[in-house]
């Protein structure tokens, strides 16, 4: 039955791949003019909400908000747990409302499709080569003042085993948001591990249905400013990490 149920999300994995690819291609020639020109780059959000929607709704899922406190006013950063690729694809039909970035690791620049759109429209963090990371942070200041928003997984990638254990958070988004003077929003994935598991665990579980989502009440910016790296990290961690435990109590020990 195992053998069974891994097959079938090893299709559900390759639909899940034709239809992502499909409009990759599709709505390349859409996102070209924003490629070409800094100054429409915001014309592209609304793009990659669509895509975000038709992802959704043609790979049959729904995102149930457990918890949905209002967002602060942009600009942003925006942190959450990272257990699935799902927490991408879902992020822009679930924050529609202020364009955003997603500040994430250099390696998905070896990925041909998602390389194209990555470096053009976010920012990569060349997390070995300390020159490179600097002027990653630069961007980021850039593109704040230009209103965007930030989004930022503090673990750094998907955790490798115990999904979705949470592993300890990495400092860069916190020194971005008080360096920035920014509020912090913690969002929380706790199913998404198990709806679609990572690509390279060719029988690991994938399937549609119900994303549980937590949207917890922002860090206002004072209050970031108020508190030590460390302890704003740990904080943050704590609250994304709350839903987690809960939901999946065995983690706790």
């Amino acid at each position: 039955m195992q053998i069974v149920t891994g097959v079938l999300s090893l299709f559900w994995k390759l639909y899940i791949g034709i239809v992502f690819t499909g409009f990759a291609i599709l709505l390349y020639p859409f996102f070209l003019t924003p490629l070409s020109r800094p100054q429409w780059k915001k014309k592209s959000f609304k793009l990659f909400v669509f895509w975000s929607w038709m992802m959704r709704i043609l790979c049959f899922y729904h995102v149930k908000r457990i918890e949905d406190h209002p967002l602060p006013e942009g600009p942003y950063v925006i942190v959450a747990n990272h257990s699935s690729y799902l927490d991408i694809f879902f992020m822009h039909s679930i924050l529609p409302g202020h364009p955003f970035l997603f500040l994430g690791k250099a390696e998905l620049l070896k990925y041909p499709i998602i390389s194209t759109y990555f470096k053009g429209l976010n920012i990569p963090v060349y997390r070995k080569d300390r020159s490179k990371a600097g002027r990653s942070f630069v961007k980021a200041r850039e593109a704040v003042a230009e209103g965007w928003s930030i989004v930022i997984f503090p673990e750094g990638g998907i955790p490798d085993e115990d999904n979705p254990r949470m592993v300890p958070f990495k400092a860069g988004a916190f020194k971005l948001a008080k360096q920035l003077g920014l509020p912090i929003v913690p969002l929380t994935f706790t199913n998404n591990y198990h709806l679609f598991s990572d690509p390279t665990d060719l029988l690991g579980p994938a399937h549609p249905g119900i994303s549980r989502l937590y949207i917890h009440p922002f860090i206002s910016k004072e209050k970031v400013n108020e508190m030590f790296d460390k302890e704003l990290s740990q904080h943050c961690f704590e609250v994304i990490n709350d839903p987690i435990l809960k939901e999946h109590p065995h983690l706790s020990a």
